[in-house]
């Protein structure tokens, strides 16, 4: 009897103009955390869809407790044992927690009625087991980011499955809920359930995983005991290369202030909130979740009522009432959520390139013009596409965040904002983008970024604003840069 409850053998899938899979082995054992960990592109996603019946895969051997399968569709993975959180998030808004935990399996009290009452308790009970503390009876909605995350984390566990594959998990938690995951899979691992686990943030492979399995341009590299092998050795082995610097961040000449934020109020998650930006400064926002970062650049872009408060910009008081006044001032926005907010999932890639710039290709549009424009970015960004024509929605998640930096790019910003630019992004591309940032900043472009990796935020901003609750509770310039200084204004100590 085989020690492992999945084997994946010889593995290859076929699109239109790209080999996704090739030849690829996977394997994982009852009660263990396997990683499975590659560049944006690699495969990974494209591996477990094919193992749930998401894609049918072209050729290879798929054998899952002791039986060769080939499941056509999610329903039937999911009846067999096997459950999946993807990367994209897929709430029903106007639904309630609990009616989105039991989606499609509700309990009924014939065969006409759903039984709500008992779908309520079994919800109750599933958060209990599981210390998650949201309102069963909250419309999705209403949750932020991170709370959706953990509602579909609980629904994945509600299955009982003997397989949970978890595809970048904590992209949307803050650092206690990613503690709060690691003791539900410590749980799932107690009781014997297999998983497997994709996500690009290397400390945690090392704090939570027992084996490492690297994928590299649809290709199977190796398979190791995360107690044998170095953070340095599984970087080399993703990428194919030694990355020297994660952080290339150069000094440049910070010059004259670009744009001057006061008193600025916006609904409730915008208090108070003052702060300038200089030109070739990488000015960065920390805080934890529900600060108001995302929210004050929103509207400062455009996106929400400002209610107080001024913005100036190159010296003039500004008034932004959309996103097209600041694009046409030179002040563009990368957004934090690509799937609700970025991506037009049925366009093209040239399309979602070119979206936010279509008055320069004239009337009738000038193909030849967009096609170039799209390509360049295509070439600088080094985004992985069979084509142009590629709907974007077949990209992998990393992918499509760097058509949407390009679509940024393309309008020629003077002051870019970008809200967690390396979310769900390979460490090959995120040293790409992080240099990007840089050399924008050396051409004398104003940068303000937001993230919620600390190593990152330290190691890419030239001054750092900290937020907690709506208001700036700390200004800090980077040779007094520290977590715990951080993380003191991130809480609201102030003094």
């Amino acid at each position: 009897m085989s020690e492992y409850i999945l084997e994946m053998t010889g593995i290859n899938k076929e699109f239109p103009g790209v080999k996704a899979l090739q030849d690829v082995q996977f394997n994982l054992k009852p009660g263990e955390v396997h990683a499975l960990m590659g560049e944006n592109g690699a495969g990974k996603s494209t591996l477990m869809k094919c193992l749930i019946g998401i894609y049918h895969r072209n050729s290879g051997t798929i054998i899952y407790d002791g039986q060769e399968i080939d499941y056509g569709t999610t329903s039937e993975a999911l009846n067999n044992g096997l459950s999946m959180i993807h990367q994209e998030l897929s709430p029903v808004p106007e639904r309630t927690v609990t009616e989105n935990v039991w989606l499609g399996r509700q309990p009924m009290k014939n065969k006409l009625m759903v039984d709500h009452r008992k779908m309520r308790e079994d919800t109750v009970k599933l958060f209990e087991q599981l210390n998650v503390v949201i309102n069963p009876d909250e419309k999705m909605k209403y949750l932020t980011v991170s709370q959706m995350q953990m509602v579909e984390i609980a629904k994945a566990v509600s299955y009982n499955s003997k397989i949970v594959i978890m595809d970048e998990p904590t992209s949307s938690l803050t650092e206690s809920e990613v503690s709060h995951l690691f003791d539900i899979i410590r749980m799932l691992k107690e009781q014997n359930v297999g998983v497997i686990y994709i996500s690009h943030k290397m400390e945690e492979i090392f704090q939570i995983c027992d084996r490492v399995t690297v994928m590299r341009d649809g290709q199977y590299v190796s398979t190791d005991n995360v107690s044998d092998i170095t953070m340095d050795q599984l970087i080399t082995k993703m990428v194919g290369r030694e990355l020297t610097d994660l952080f290339p961040k150069t000094e440049c000449e910070i010059g004259e202030v670009v744009l001057e934020v006061k008193d600025l109020k916006a609904g409730r998650m915008v208090k108070n909130v003052s702060f300038d930006l200089r030109r070739g400064e990488i000015l960065g926002f920390a805080g934890l979740v529900g600060a108001g970062r995302t929210e004050t650049m929103e509207a400062i872009f455009g996106l929400r009522k400002i209610e107080s408060g001024s913005i100036k910009y190159k010296g003039q008081e500004i008034h932004i009432k959309c996103p097209d006044d600041a694009i046409k001032l030179g002040i563009d926005y990368l957004t934090e959520d690509r799937r609700a907010k970025g991506i037009v999932g049925i366009r093209n890639i040239r399309d979602n390139t070119v979206l936010s710039c279509l008055s320069r290709y004239g009337t009738p549009l000038n193909q030849a013009r967009m096609r170039a424009d799209t390509q360049e970015y295509i070439d600088k960004l080094s985004t992985k596409t069979p084509s142009q024509e590629e709907e974007i929605k077949n990209l992998s998640g990393g992918n499509q965040q760097k058509v949407l930096l390009g679509r940024v790019l393309l309008t020629g910003p003077d002051v870019l904002i970008v809200d967690e630019p390396t979310r769900g992004i390979d460490v090959g591309a995120k040293s790409e983008i992080h240099a990007l940032l840089s050399q924008l900043a050396g051409e004398g472009k104003a940068v303000i970024m937001i993230s919620s990796e600390m190593p990152e935020i330290m190691g890419m901003s030239d001054r750092l604003v900290v937020m907690h609750e709506g208001d700036v509770t700390g200004i800090i310039d980077r040779s007094e840069f520290s977590q715990e200084l951080i993380m003191k204004f991130a809480t609201g100590v102030t003094e």
